[in-house]
């Protein structure tokens, strides 16, 4: 079994952790503290070590953070958490704050007096975030001041850092060699006029290097830091206890691997102009250049678009992973239908679907914590089970069942909505207009130049016809064997990236009504240059297009036929069509038969 489910929030102990963190801050002299859900990486996911939020807080969702003051702890979540942060917080003695609605700026200009100092540790904070914090500050007389890390020195029995092997990533499936794409890059920086780029998040590194690690839980990636300079050669600076299992085949000339406490020091010895990435390069990099008196140029981390735009042959190769993964759905969901109401939990359920992925003698790890929310629990869209919320299914409850496998040749993450029993009208009409903005995401057609910004309302158009929505994005970019959420493409209100072909996203729309129900449909979407219409010769030239990856029927019990319209029946019969030809030569007898019925036209 990889999911456990121990129940990792004790409110209880947030209290005397946080006097501890005060007591720490008066010694430093500072009035205030900020604490990330960040690494020295920069990345999204963090190792056990370095959970400093959850272990202040008790607050164990996958985005936020937490300022505190001699008076006030601010714990600033999304949408997606604030449900999640009442529950895991004492509410006595930390304070839910809506974020990004109430800006950090803002609540710490009423929290801290005129002067006062804000301290935060410079490995934990980009260069942008702290740029921009000063400027939101400017007239406050509130000073940042960098400073080791007060949770550190106070967590007695703080984990290790992670020090698990780099393994080789095959060629194949990569669709180019790691000095293929060193070479690639060189010529970037070359063209910029940069001597070397400074690389920090794990999975730039793994994508340019062909390798993997397993540092970070359902996460194939290694810690540590690289520099890429403008000859393609790369400097790679890792705790050597991850070079034990490195093939010799891997480290090709041109690469060269450094312990890595040397890191700072040789950061010294660098060339002018040197690439950082102002959104992912730790504050303490920048000052140890600037002390060294070297030209930080700030632009994007070179590896971000081109590990987003997957070859033809990670394409090829998730295409197969999904086939796989949905077949493995098939035989767990033949499995659900024959449970009655009442007779199976939640942890039944995420244990099952496990199995199911473990049977096809090819997964690696689950992409990340499974989510099934039954009734209530299904409106808290990061639910994860425990064995103190392990809820019974009952009569009339939807359970949204959300999880992926990490294989060798691809990342899956598929969202269901599946009814336990007989399900209610409203129920019913709020699941047919989830469905109805996923099927127009994916059945959009779009010109080249098009963000991720610009097509979300598309799919919140039938819910906001009904004055509901949901308060997460539409959709996130999906890795190759690497992290589920992989930036920079995104389907959100807030995201400028242009969607480009090979970009892999996920398509998402919801509805939750909290203390009641929760609903959501996902599958994965690649783009692709768009195929011609019927009666057209060739497709117009730059329109882009979404091919689906994942094969898994949509529950039509949960379906008002009637609120949908002659093109939105037409491509659900011919989705299920697809899943019946693309699954059914994988499946036993019993499941071939369940997705027979399942897959009927509607």
């Amino acid at each position: 079994m990889i999911q456990s489910f121990t129940d990792k929030a004790a409110p209880e102990q947030g209290p005397p952790r946080l006097k501890a963190l005060r007591a720490a801050m008066q010694a430093a002299n500072l009035d205030g503290w900020l604490v990330p859900r960040a690494d020295v990486h920069q990345g999204e996911y963090v190792a056990p070590g370095d959970e400093r939020l959850a272990w202040l807080t008790c607050f164990t969702g996958s985005a936020g953070f937490a300022a505190i003051t001699a008076e006030e702890a601010g714990v600033f979540v999304d949408g997606r958490y604030r449900t999640q942060v009442r529950v895991q917080t004492d509410a006595d003695a930390f304070q839910p704050v809506d974020w990004p609605e109430v800006k950090l700026a803002h609540w710490l200009r009423r929290a801290l007096p005129e002067g006062g100092t804000l301290g935060f540790d410079p490995w934990l904070h980009t260069h942008k975030e702290i740029a921009d914090l000063t400027d939101a500050l400017a007239g406050s007389g509130i000073g940042l001041v960098p400073h080791a890390n007060l949770i550190d020195a106070i967590w007695q029995d703080r984990p290790a850092p992670p020090t698990a092997s780099i393994t080789a990533y095959p060629n194949d499936l990569a669709g180019k060699t790691s000095a293929e794409k060193r070479a690639d890059l060189a010529g970037v920086l070359r063209e910029a006029g940069h001597r070397a780029a400074i690389l920090t998040l794990p999975d730039s590194i793994a994508w340019l290097l062909n390798v993997r690690g397993n540092d970070i839980p359902r996460n194939p990636i290694p810690h540590g830091f690289a520099v890429l300079h403008d000859d393609a050669r790369v400097e790679l600076y890792v705790h050597p206890a991850k070079l034990e299992n490195l093939p010799e085949n891997c480290a090709t000339d041109g690469v060269s691997t450094h312990p890595d406490t040397g890191f700072v020091a040789a950061l010294a010895l660098l060339l002018s102009p040197v690439r950082v990435d102002p959104a992912s390069i730790p504050v303490a990099i920048v000052t140890a250049l600037d002390d060294a008196r070297i030209t930080p140029a700030f632009a994007a981390d070179p590896c971000i678009l081109p590990k987003a735009c997957k070859t033809d042959a990670e394409i090829a190769a998730t295409r197969e992973a999904h086939l796989r993964d949905g077949a493995a759905l098939v035989n767990f969901l033949t499995w659900f239908d024959t449970q009655a109401p009442g007779t199976i939990t939640e942890i039944d359920v995420v244990t099952r679907l496990e199995q199911a992925r473990r049977d096809t003698g090819k997964l690696l790890d689950i992409s990340f914590e499974t989510i099934a929310g039954a009734g209530p629990h299904g409106a808290l869209p990061h639910y994860r089970v425990s064995e103190a919320s392990n809820r019974t299914l009952a009569d009339g409850d939807l359970l949204v069942l959300d999880g992926g496998g990490q294989y060798l040749d691809g990342t899956t993450d598929i969202t269901r909505t599946l009814p336990v029993g007989d399900i209610g009208s409203d129920e019913r009409a709020a699941f047919t207009r989830v469905l109805q903005g996923m099927i127009a995401i994916s059945r959009l057609r779009f010109p080249k130049g098009i963000a991720g910004r610009d097509i979300d309302a598309i799919a919140r158009y039938p819910l906001w016809l009904a004055d509901q929505d949901y308060a997460h994005g539409t959709g996130h970019g999906v890795g190759v064997y690497m992290c589920v959420h992989e930036g920079p493409q995104r389907i959100s209100r807030i995201s400028e990236v242009t969607l480009a072909p090979g970009m892999i996203l996920s398509n998402e729309p919801g509805y939750y009504r909290e203390g009641h129900f929760g609903i959501r449909i996902e599958n994965l979407l690649v783009v692709q240059i768009a195929a011609a219409l019927p009666g057209q010769e060739t497709a117009p030239t730059g329109k882009l297009a979404f091919e689906t990856l994942n094969f898994v029927p949509i529950d039509r019990r949960l379906i008002d036929r009637d609120m949908l319209s002659a093109d939105e029946i037409a491509w659900l019969d011919a989705y299920h069509a697809d899943c019946h030809a693309k699954i059914a030569p994988r499946l036993g007898a019993d499941a071939a038969k369940w997705l027979e019925r399942a897959t009927q036209p509607i």
